[in-house]
């Protein structure tokens, strides 16, 4: 049985995981006011949609929610640390198949418009494979920023780049599926209190999702694949535990790993294999081979 990871309790990536396949991903770059800009959005078939925007002056992403796409107007919103909304941003007679971008950011206190006038470097869609480009990560360390390298619906590889230098300082191969800007998340993966990053690999049938997790050595400030495998992991910073959850057959079956991390290692605290009692009308606890 494959036991696959996600992360959780840090940084979550965006709960549409199986709709990104079927969206349009895409990549601009241009101005905002007259600060230069990447912009990346991405937009699913029903016209919901998420996006990230990063000034090259600072290389600190910004991430953008509430995206949609009403009569051809497609509109976010900012938000600062508190969740209040920061500013509006407008865009109208939207086409996703469109060169060109144009808008308005618009500040919320003060009704200040800044003008958007992006143009489009590459764009993605499930099954295009020969396209290719980078996206910038909606996700972000102090003093580090990410973007993924990809071809059409897969994602070749991540590569680590020095805030305000634009300095590339790794690229590491990945072979996983792409999310656009939602494909890095970071977090202190082993409790070292040391950032981490993580990228999504694939969704799998029901809930159960991986990832792929690189440690950073201090020491020669790189990040080093951790090899973990497991089942949408999730990291609860307080316990220093790590939990994969692996649900199967709509649900009936459902198993549970608690570890710990040792050395660098994810040691198996418990087990817990759970199913379906028809007689009870829910899950009950089963010895560790029923669910195997």
């Amino acid at each position: 049985m494959k036991i696959l990871i996600k992360p959780a309790f840090f940084t979550l990536l965006s709960v549409l995981a199986a709709a990104n396949l079927f969206g349009q991903q895409a990549s601009y770059s241009g101005v905002i006011g007259d600060s230069p800009v990447t912009f990346v959005t991405n937009i699913y078939s029903d016209g919901v949609g998420t996006a990230v925007y990063v000034y090259g002056k600072y290389d600190e992403p910004i991430r953008l929610g509430d995206g949609k796409v009403v009569k051809n107007k497609l509109s976010f919103t900012e938000k600062d640390a508190k969740k209040m909304t920061r500013a509006t941003l407008t865009f109208g007679n939207y086409d996703g198949k469109a060169a060109e971008l144009k808008g308005v950011w618009k500040d919320a206190k003060t009704g200040k418009n800044l003008d958007i006038k992006l143009k489009k470097d590459f764009e993605t869609n499930y099954g295009s494979s020969e396209v290719s480009g980078e996206f910038i990560q909606g996700d972000a360390l102090p003093d580090r920023y990410f973007k993924v390298a990809v071809k059409g619906d897969r994602a070749a590889a991540v590569k680590v780049f020095e805030k305000k230098t634009d300095r590339l300082m790794q690229t590491i191969d990945v072979d996983t599926q792409q999310r656009g800007a939602d494909g890095v998340s970071v977090g202190d993966f082993n409790f070292d209190g040391v950032q981490d990053f993580s990228i999504f690999e694939s969704s799998y049938a029901g809930p159960n999702t991986s990832s792929l997790y690189y440690l950073y050595d201090p020491a020669k400030k790189l990040f080093a694949d951790s090899g973990w495998e497991g089942t949408s992991l999730e990291f609860d910073e307080k316990k220093k535990t790590v939990s994969s959850t692996n649900s199967c057959c709509a649900g009936t079956s459902v198993t549970t790993v608690t570890y710990r991390v040792v050395k660098n290692k994810l040691v198996i605290v418990s087990e817990t294999c759970m199913q379906y009692d028809k007689k009870k009308g829910g899950l009950v606890k089963r010895p560790m081979k029923a669910c195997q």
